[in-house]
């Protein structure tokens, strides 16, 4: 396995002339794999929104380094690691430039210096990567919540970069548009091996990472597999986190004597234990 990115005891004070304030990132310690998805999950003000703007270089540590591809991230070299970095955000109707889906998935290959010819093939292939070739010129405001999201990641599949960063980018969405973008990077995933990057505070988008951490008071609390930090139960509940939906049904049912195996992270697990339990007899 490759490491992609990595943070190496990182600390980061908005406030660094005061020695008594509260650093929003203090001491993180994290790897990423290439090919892996990771979320960073918390409540606001645990720290992740200034962990993105150090991936990306809009501030630097104040201890510990950032290490993108192997390599410690710098003045220097900050535009060249950047290039290797995609962004979508939280706001899809802030992220379009163009008249149309292709003027806007060309913009910043056009800006980049791209040749035509390579920028052509580049957008039609990234649409077609999310399904969304159909749409080439149509007009942005015209799409839905999800479809502006896939067609922010096509924009930022075109420059084919190492690492997707996903910055919140479904909570605006509804459950329809958010089930489209993550099935969507899912699926990329596995088709190019992205290395992806999901910053939320949604459980069920945390749901699809191989790895979550768990940040609390600019501190890494907890990190492991969906399953075993969902397993801290109440005390995700405590730092003010709702537990997956699937994971709530299942204690209000056991606390209505309804017999259930366990506890179950997706809605899936829960029907096949209801109907296994209490119904397959």
């Amino acid at each position: 396995m490759t490491e992609i990115l990595s943070f190496n005891n990182v600390s980061y004070s908005y406030t660094p002339d005061n020695p008594d304030a509260r650093k929003a990132v203090q001491n993180v310690s994290f790897s990423i794999q290439q090919g892996e998805w990771i979320a960073i999950v918390g409540h606001n003000g645990s720290g992740k929104s200034t962990m993105v703007k150090l991936v990306s270089g809009l501030l630097f540590p104040q201890e510990g380094e950032v290490r993108v591809m192997r390599e410690v991230l710098t003045e220097d070299n900050l535009w060249e690691i950047r290039s290797q970095i995609g962004m979508v955000f939280q706001n899809p109707d802030n992220q379009f430039v163009g008249a149309t889906v292709q003027d806007d998935v060309a913009f910043a290959l056009e800006n980049s210096g791209v040749p035509y010819e390579d920028m052509v093939e580049r957008v039609h292939k990234s649409l077609a990567q999310v399904k969304m070739e159909k749409f080439l010129n149509h007009e942005p405001h015209h799409l839905s919540g999800g479809q502006k999201q896939r067609v922010a990641i096509a924009g930022a599949l075109a420059m084919r970069p190492k690492i997707l960063i996903l910055d919140e980018s479904t909570s605006m969405l509804d459950p329809q548009g958010r089930d489209e973008v993550l099935k969507t990077v899912r699926a990329l995933r596995e088709e190019i091996g992205l290395t992806v990057l999901s910053i939320t505070h949604d459980v069920e988008e945390a749901l699809y990472a191989d790895r979550i951490l768990f940040m609390n008071d600019g501190k890494k609390y907890a990190e492991g597999t969906p399953t075993e930090i969902f397993a801290l139960g109440d005390k995700l509940v405590e730092f003010g986190l709702e537990l997956p939906f699937a994971m709530r049904m299942t204690k209000l049912l056991q606390s209505k004597g309804v017999q259930l195996v366990g506890e179950h992270m997706t809605e899936e697990e829960l029907v096949n234990d209801l109907w296994t339990s209490n119904f397959n007899k």
